[in-house]
């Protein structure tokens, strides 16, 4: 982060780290997404992000301590991307984003489900979700909570009804 800040106000250092579509964007795709290489999150984002954009993202948010990046032992010009603990904590705070954004904006079935999951089950559900994501990121014990999974079950659940839907229509 910048040495100069415009305030010592919590909400505006926090939008200096965040306050970019691009950055939560990211974040959101490692945190729900599971997507930990740079070419997952380039070809796998909905919304398109442009190569430069994502590099210069990657970049921005391991300087700032909201991933880490190592190289990928598996091949020598990967690395891998992973949530530190300070934006696995930005889960509730994501899931409200989603939840406000459910309710305020015309979202598509199948994109807003977690989002809807997320806030019905709260405070606990967000909890597991962390555990899991340290567990994930972090080297920590795995929990036996699975919220990734449940998310992702009810994602292609609205996938395959949304298909047979339109497969009617036709």
């Amino acid at each position: 982060m910048s040495n100069t800040l415009r305030s010592g106000c919590p909400i505006n250092l926090t939008l200096e780290l965040l306050g970019d579509r691009w950055s939560l964007i990211v974040l959101r795709d490692v945190m729900f997404g599971g997507r930990r290489h740079y070419r997952e999150l380039l070809s796998q984002s909905e919304e398109g992000i442009a190569s430069n954009v994502l590099a210069d993202r990657l970049k921005r948010l391991v300087a700032n301590g909201l991933l880490s990046r190592v190289d990928d032992p598996s091949h020598k010009q990967k690395a891998v991307y992973s949530l530190t603990e300070p934006s696995i904590q930005l889960v509730p705070l994501m899931a409200q984003i989603g939840a406000w954004g459910r309710r305020h904006t015309p979202t598509t079935p199948a994109l807003a489900i977690r989002a809807e999951l997320m806030e019905a089950g709260g405070p606990e559900m967000w909890a597991a979700l962390m555990d899991e994501l340290r567990a994930i990121h972090l080297g920590a014990p795995p929990p036996a909570r699975r919220v990734s999974a449940e998310l992702q079950a009810a994602y292609e659940k609205v996938l395959a009804e949304t298909a047979a839907d339109v497969s009617a229509e036709s």
